[in-house]
């Protein structure tokens, strides 16, 4: 552990990407109380103002203050990423784990329903399942990402517990009459922590981005803000050839760079983990 963590803080990539989420994270989490405004939906002036000392990010072309919805925006993004992104990872090892370990009958119809739902366009998914939806709150988005995102990270969890389940610590494991889920969880699930973390990092990315797709289109939460929506009425009520660059180009560039540095950190990361990658 103190290996990884003296590479850990080496590293630039690592520590840029995480400063960065670190930043737009306490922005979300205290924003909120910082902002004048404590609903991002209130309408709370004059309309089409630019950055000032009452509107820090202006307002929106209904009186709205951009600032606090970009606050709120945030926090619902990042719910959606632990949300999405972790249930989507968890879906996918319990599969991967279960099929690489198992082998047989059992990894057969996993891995088909896998690539069933691997070969279906994920947006298209997303889509159809959201607009049948009555009431879609940020909760029921993150579920129904999480749902439909978890493929890629069973196939690849697959592959690695194949390349463990003949180690010999696993045979002995096998041979002193521990059971599958036992050996599942305590000798080969401990050897691929830093793999199953880096998996994470990349669903919520990825998360974030399919809510913002869902957002843009319309798809988005039925009540409350995101950053999605925010550019979804940008584009709507033409902010950016009103001049309104405040409104459209804030969300757009917050989501650049929290899905950028999340990447960033995952680049890292693999330098840290991998020895043969670690900088000297």
């Amino acid at each position: 552990m103190r290996e990884i963590l003296f590479f850990a803080f080496r590293n630039n990539k690592l520590r840029i990407g995480l400063s960065i989420v670190l930043l737009f994270l306490l922005l979300g989490l205290f924003g909120p109380y910082i902002s004048k405004y404590k609903d991002p939906l209130d309408y709370v002036g004059m309309g089409s103002q630019p950055p000032s000392k009452e509107h820090w990010l202006g307002t929106t072309t209904f009186g709205q203050d951009v600032f606090t919805q970009l606050v709120y925006g945030l926090r619902s993004s990042f719910f959606v990423g632990l949300v999405g992104g972790g249930l989507a990872t968890l879906i996918g090892i319990i599969i991967g784990f279960f099929a690489g370990y198992e082998g047989g009958i059992i990894d057969e119809l996993l891995m088909m329903l896998t690539n069933i739902l691997l070969v279906v366009p994920t947006l298209a998914l997303l889509i159809i399942v959201a607009s049948y939806l009555p009431y879609r709150g940020i909760l029921i988005q993150s579920i129904i990402i999480g749902f439909t995102a978890w493929p890629w990270t069973a196939r690849a969890v697959r592959a690695q517990t194949l390349s463990l389940r003949t180690r010999e610590f696993v045979n002995l494991a096998r041979i002193t009459g521990r059971s599958h889920l036992k050996i599942i969880l305590f000798e080969i699930m401990p050897n691929m922590l830093s793999y199953i973390f880096m998996v994470f990092i990349l669903q919520f990315g990825g998360a974030i981005l399919a809510a913002v797709g869902l957002d843009f289109i319309g798809l988005g939460p039925t009540r409350g803000i995101s950053l999605g929506l925010m550019m979804q009425n940008a584009v709507l009520w033409n902010a950016i050839q009103l001049g309104m660059w405040w409104w459209a180009i804030p969300p757009g560039l917050v989501i650049t760079l929290v899905v950028g540095a999340l990447y960033f950190m995952n680049t890292g990361l693999d330098e840290v983990f991998n020895p043969k990658l670690r900088e000297m």
